[in-house]
């Protein structure tokens, strides 16, 4: 077979998922801000579908990742939710079934010869540490989640080697606190700065727990994954570029710098102290920031982010936004997914190669979530269950070609996780649009492998296409 792309050595061929997306509700200690949400408010959810089942990973894990093995996956990545390993989050002790499970689960990845990638923190925030404390908005809470990734490395750091502190924090300032699209929906800019810096600082202190492990000792590495949305100007004019440089600034460089080089942007910094809305910290904080950066990147590529200058003054009579500074810019003639409103600009994972390559000091980074999903995806299946999904194929090759032009130009790249392995729950918009290698029926829960998935066993076999 020739091959027009071959990777690297050893490269990743996975997938990603999370536990609140996939492993159901089942035994489980406590309620996130999601479990909570669904609870009091299901019609925020599409077709009023919550996470009480999700995919039933908690059931079938043996099943499932048997069929990861069948699509020729070498790795995945899932999460450890806090609210099902933990039983007092104040004292560390754990729930006896929550650990029995991610004991098993990592034990069958590893007995599938699939390199487990464990993650931290998926949007699943306890809810009763939001009702006590806050949430992210408190220290306490940073201080908390120490206390549970402490208890994840002792328990789990013999096995899984590879270990992320938090999946796309961004999205948990923005959706919680800025534009109302996660629970508790708030509008509040000041908030959402202290949230981005705190959401910094835990993972700090995470890396320095794990820095002080076994886990690090045996050669342990530890990460932390971020949704890159490159931030494009509308035009050359200087208005455009210096409100696509706020936009990067704030929506991607706030997490890229401190973890990867201990600090964040002056240039945020700067603008968010002259609002007054810069976040509270200590030195002795910001110093534990700049020791513990990551061993290496994950980035979560969908969609680029384009700006242009404000064409109206930004109302601040409801306070502070990022918003402050720049518009969204829709482009014409774009090309869309018109079912999540995304755009698809797949030379951006080339942009995002090379900016890494630059501007970060080449550090060791895969792509840990890419991705497309369409409303309806009935409308590709066959009477016994199969899903010929050839537009989600044409829109990987396509994703893996800018990547490997970005490789061979000299970035440290050294995987692609898609997202998902198999169709799993999507916060509220629950299986609306389905990403999926392996297709679930959520009556039956029978899972088949779509024609995707047949795709990348190849490719993962010939390591290329």
């Amino acid at each position: 077979m020739e091959l027009k792309y071959k990777f690297p050595e050893n490269f990743w061929w996975g997938a990603a998922t999370s536990g609140p997306q996939s492993e159901g509700r089942f035994h489980k200690a406590h309620r996130s801000v999601f479990d909570y949400w669904f609870d009091t408010d299901p019609q925020a959810f599409f077709h009023q579908v919550g996470p009480n089942t999700a995919s039933n990973f908690y059931n079938s894990y043996k099943e499932d990742i048997a069929m990861m093995k069948e699509i020729g996956l070498n790795s995945v990545r899932t999460s450890i939710q806090w609210t099902r390993l933990m039983k007092d989050f104040e004292t560390g002790e754990t729930d006896a079934d929550g650990v029995r499970f991610y004991n098993a689960v990592i034990d069958e990845f590893l007995r599938q010869g699939i390199t487990p990638v464990m993650n931290l923190h998926h949007f699943d925030l306890p809810i009763e540490l939001y009702e006590k404390y806050g949430g992210w908005a408190s220290k306490k809470v940073v201080d908390l989640f120490v206390v549970f990734a402490k208890k994840c490395f002792e328990l789990f750091g013999d096995r899984v080697k590879h270990w992320v502190t938090f999946n796309e924090p961004m999205v948990v300032a923005e959706g919680e606190y800025l534009y109302q699209f996660h629970y508790p929906n708030l509008v509040d800019g000041k908030t959402a700065v202290q949230v981005v810096y705190n959401l910094n600082l835990a993972s700090a202190k995470a890396i320095a727990a794990f820095h002080a492990s076994s886990c690090a000792a045996q050669g342990g590495k530890i990460g932390i994954v971020l949704n890159l949305t490159p931030a494009y100007p509308r035009s050359d004019a200087e208005e455009d570029k210096k409100a696509a440089a706020f936009a990067e600034d704030f929506k991607n460089r706030s997490f890229l710098e401190p973890a990867v080089h201990g600090v964040f942007p002056e240039s945020l910094t700067g603008v968010l102290q002259r609002d007054g809305v810069l976040w509270q910290s200590t030195p002795e904080e910001m110093e534990i920031i700049h020791q513990n950066t990551v061993d290496f990147l994950g980035v979560n590529y969908y969609q680029p982010f384009r700006a242009k200058a404000r064409e109206i003054p930004f109302d601040e009579s409801s306070g502070w936004m990022p918003d402050k500074y720049f518009d969204a810019y829709e482009m014409p003639g774009r090309r869309m997914n018109p079912y999540r409103g995304w755009e698809i600009y797949p030379q951006a994972i080339y942009d995002i190669a090379i900016n890494v390559r630059d501007n970060y000091g080449n550090i060791p980074w895969y792509i840990s979530e890419n991705g497309m999903g369409v409303e309806g995806e009935e409308k590709f299946t066959h009477a016994d269950g199969y899903v010929e999904d050839d537009y989600r194929i044409d829109f990987y090759k396509e994703h893996l070609g800018w990547l490997h032009k970005g490789i061979e130009e000299g970035s440290n790249c050294f995987g692609f996780h898609a997202w998902t392995p198999i169709d799993c729950w999507s916060w509220s918009n629950a299986y609306k649009n389905r990403y999926g290698y392996i297709a679930v029926d959520l009556a039956t829960q029978k899972k088949t492998i779509k024609k995707s998935g047949q795709w990348i066993k190849e490719v993962a076999m010939h390591n290329g296409f």
